[in-house]
């Protein structure tokens, strides 16, 4: 019986062993099954973890849009001008448009006691007393107070003449000769006298027009009866009749009626020469020759007559010509 119960612990011990033998073995094939559904697990956790963030981001986003979107409404109806509703892109462009309907001036001349809206035209306008003129001419070093009259200059030594009349095909490198040119096919006349309604296409015809009228408002040489619009230009003339020449050179002693026509004459003496041609290098004392002699490069002829249309090259000549008309009228 001793035997009996013995081999009886022996076979539980046995079975014992067994199960658990067998428990490790199954516990050790779940084991990448576990591993697994841990990973699973993991990757689950981050697309959700990923996906509320995307949503919270884009929540964010949206809502950063809105706020954006009602700043700018906010700001443009706050640069909104309350006189015409004009929008502003910022507060500074509003003020500045503001004193179109305020007339409002706050840049003035120290020295000329004129008034400008805009600070930047206040500048240029500066200019003409300081006497600077930071715009040069890279190829005969010309200097110029702004930039578009360097523009215009530089024509002079490329050629060339953006405006073309589509009339007649007639080219200029000016745009103000370009549209006075124009009158003569429009037959536009702006320039209108007070005195008797006639209107003219030139404002320099206007002027000599005018001469007409002066009568006991103008300047008259009661010598020669000429009529003169400016009391400086009166005096000038009257040296004329009494002789005066109160510009003397140094040198020679000859004496001259006009401050310019001394400072030509001393360049006799000196051998300056300081308006040179860059086309074809010819020098001139004065700076009046120089633009004559250019028409000879560029053909141009920037005066031209109202009443015929005919163009000059020279103001001069102009002048001349416009005095057959004026004979004519008479007449």
């Amino acid at each position: 019986m001793a035997f009996i119960k013995e081999e009886n612990e022996d076979v539980k011990i046995e079975e014992a062993f067994r199960v658990k033998h067998e428990d490790a073995e199954e516990q050790k094939d779940l084991m990448p099954l576990k591993e697994e559904r841990q990973k699973l697990n993991e990757m689950e956790e981050k697309n959700q973890y990923e996906e509320l963030h995307d949503f919270i981001t884009a929540k964010q986003s949206i809502k950063t849009k809105k706020t954006s979107s009602r700043k700018r409404a906010q700001k443009t109806k706050s640069n909104a001008c309350p006189q015409c509703g004009k929008s502003c892109s910022h507060t500074g462009n509003l003020i500045r448009h503001m004193r179109v309907h305020t007339l409002e001036k706050p840049f003035t001349c120290p020295q000329c006691v004129k008034h400008f809206s805009r600070k930047w035209t206040f500048i240029k306008h500066m200019r003409i007393h300081t006497g600077e003129k930071p715009f040069t001419c890279d190829q005969c070093g010309k200097s110029f107070s702004q930039r578009g009259n360097l523009i215009t200059h530089k024509r002079i030594h490329t050629g060339e003449k953006p405006f073309s009349c589509q009339q007649c095909g007639k080219h200029f490198t000016q745009k103000w000769t370009f549209i006075k040119h124009m009158r003569i096919h429009t037959g536009e006349k702006p320039f209108t006298c007070d005195q008797c309604g006639q209107s003219f296409a030139l404002k320099e015809t206007l002027h000599f027009h005018m001469r007409n009228h002066l009568g006991e408002n103008g300047y008259i040489c009661h010598q020669c009866g000429k009529n003169f619009i400016h009391k400086i230009s009166f005096k000038t003339h009257m040296r004329v009749h009494t002789g005066e020449k109160p510009y003397t050179c140094s040198q020679c002693g000859k004496s001259f009626r006009h401050r310019p026509s001394l400072d030509s004459h001393i360049r006799i003496h000196t051998g300056e020469k300081p308006y040179t041609c860059k086309l074809c290098e010819k020098s001139f004392t004065r700076k009046g020759s120089l633009s004559t002699h250019l028409v000879i490069h560029t053909g141009e002829k920037p005066f031209t007559c109202d009443q015929c249309g005919k163009s000059f090259g020279r103001k001069v000549t102009l002048n001349q010509h416009v005095k057959i008309h004026s004979k004519r009228e008479r007449f």
